[in-house]
């Protein structure tokens, strides 16, 4: 089995429906009742429904002791596909508005990563992310916290959500004063916002990697300019696919952008949500535009390589690839 490494999850967009259901009935918190099809999937029409979705779907995780359940949960899965690795998005935003703190929220997840390093051997890191969609102001308080409250798995800072509210700019403040700390940052661009929204979180944020960022080939320039400054995109084709971006892997630029000279890398993104998992991203990517072993492993490499982690741990799973 191809080793696997992963750089773009959601923590609470990987929990499945049904350990939502047992979240929520095991805290006594009513879920709405839209939130599920009729099969028990996730229900969701668009990518503005699937954000209110998945904030409906958050609403379950109550206390450390869920969100130590669902990292552990996310992590036994991926090691089961032969992940060996998961930087996982974590939203102290989800976590504050059912009343968890920032602390507790964070504990929960380092929890998780430890129980499932001990029973399957995947290792686990954190970036906390803030949400665009709340604004500039809400990103600065998650920010201060991450200052605040050093953790050794919190290894970078991120921003998720609705790309079309607010401008890259508004958010240099927070992003500046982590990176001014030494944490590396990313950022969601290039998915439902075009290349101008890729352009202005590198002219404005001081960003190590880019979240998706697929829209870029829809701009030569732009994609040249991606693979000379060798920013590791951070690749999504299921994720792309379900939320209509595009209509097939196979019409995915995934492999426009390998063979342009980007450093592209493999995950999930919120897989239950997606249908999809690490192991379907990578099998499905490999079948569709016949990669080799070798180049898969390549994938996990670049993926490695990126990583926002120790470099004695990335020393320690190059040598698993």
């Amino acid at each position: 089995m191809i080793r696997k490494a992963e750089l773009h999850v959601h923590l609470e967009g990987t929990a499945t429906p049904l350990l939502v259901r047992q979240m929520a009935e095991k805290n006594g918190a009513e879920l709405d009742p839209t939130t599920f099809a009729s099969d028990g999937e996730y229900r969701w029409s668009d990518f503005w429904d699937f954000l209110k979705c998945y904030d409906k779907a958050a609403s379950a995780i109550r206390s450390r002791s869920d969100y130590q359940l669902v990292t552990y949960d996310y992590l036994r899965r991926a090691s089961e596909e032969g992940c060996i690795y998961v930087e996982t998005f974590s939203s102290p935003d989800h976590a504050a508005s059912v009343g968890i703190s920032y602390e507790d929220h964070l504990l929960g997840i380092a929890d998780g990563i430890d129980q499932a390093r001990d029973e399957f051997g995947i290792e686990g890191r954190i970036i906390v992310t803030c949400v665009r969609h709340l604004g500039p102001e809400s990103a600065l308080n998650v920010a201060q916290q991450v200052l605040d409250t050093p953790h050794p798995y919190v290894v970078g800072f991120g921003m998720g959500g609705d790309e079309a509210q607010f401008h890259p700019k508004d958010f240099a403040p927070a992003f500046n004063l982590v990176a001014e700390s030494g944490l590396p940052t990313t950022n969601h661009a290039g998915e439902f916002g075009g290349p101008d929204s890729i352009r202005a979180t590198l002219d404005y944020l001081p960003v190590s990697r880019l979240g998706h960022g697929v829209r870029s080939i829809e701009d030569n320039d732009l994609v040249a300019h991606l693979a000379k400054i060798k920013i590791p995109l951070e690749l999504c084709p299921g994720s792309n696919v379900s939320t209509g971006l595009y209509a097939s892997v196979s019409e995915h630029p995934f492999n426009q952008l390998k063979n342009a000279g980007c450093i592209v890398t493999l995950s999930s993104d919120d897989p239950p949500f997606f249908h999809t998992s690490i192991g379907k991203e990578y099998d499905q990517t490999a079948a569709v535009f016949g990669y080799t072993d070798e180049d898969m492993k390549n994938i996990t490499r670049n993926s490695i390589q990126a990583a926002f982690c120790e470099d004695s741990l990335k020393e320690k799973l190059l040598k698993l690839v």
